[in-house]
């Protein structure tokens, strides 16, 4: 199952609370692999400017259709903001017609607890 390491792209304050957003994304059919993959390679080069992101981390099991995205946000509003954005935002427009029931698991961590393990957020992504 690749896994890909966690890219911190902003010094987290070990006091300060960040918002951790864990993402499922199933694909619909097989077919549809070669448009996710174009549109995750340009969402991967919009988190490298995104205001907010502390920092974020994949997972993918393409055999079965399963990928998962892991980030943490220093709030709400710069996750909200990176999601109605650019690449982001055409993602969404195109693939959700390709796309089985996607789920959000999100919590908040210290910045001394980050970053978080895949561990952890796959048990809380079974437990809702």
């Amino acid at each position: 199952m690749p896994v890909t390491p966690w890219h911190a792209l902003r010094h987290a304050d070990p006091e300060q609370e960040y918002l951790v957003l864990l993402s499922f994304l199933p694909l619909r059919r097989f077919r549809d692999l070669p448009a996710f993959v174009r549109h995750d390679a340009r969402i991967t080069r919009q988190l490298g400017d995104a205001r907010g992101l502390i920092g974020y981390s994949k997972l993918a099991r393409p055999w079965v259709k399963r990928f998962w995205t892991l980030s943490a946000w220093e709030n709400e509003a710069a996750l909200a903001s990176f999601v109605q954005a650019g690449p982001h935002l055409r993602a969404m427009t195109e693939l959700v017609p390709r796309m089985g029931p996607t789920r959000f698991v999100r919590w908040t961590l210290r910045g001394s607890g980050l970053p978080p393990t895949w561990n952890d957020a796959l048990r809380r992504w079974a437990a809702v």
